[in-house]
């Protein structure tokens, strides 16, 4: 089974794109350049979005 976090190991802010990269099984650097266009025309939406699923979505399990 699948879940959603975020990734500790694939991130540069809070590991949201990382976590959504491995969820989708699609590079993170396609999600990341997606989001900086959406960015553009609506920066607050955005950066809102991305906030709150920084918040929402759970970090994974680190393991050492």
């Amino acid at each position: 089974m699948k879940k959603l976090y975020r990734s500790s190991d694939n991130r540069f802010i809070a590991g949201v794109f990382g976590g959504l990269s491995d969820y989708f099984n699609i590079d993170a650097t396609i999600l990341r350049l997606i989001f900086v266009i959406c960015l553009i025309p609506s920066f607050f939406t955005f950066a809102l979005i991305y906030a709150v699923a920084a918040l929402i979505i759970p970090k994974d399990m680190e393991i050492y």
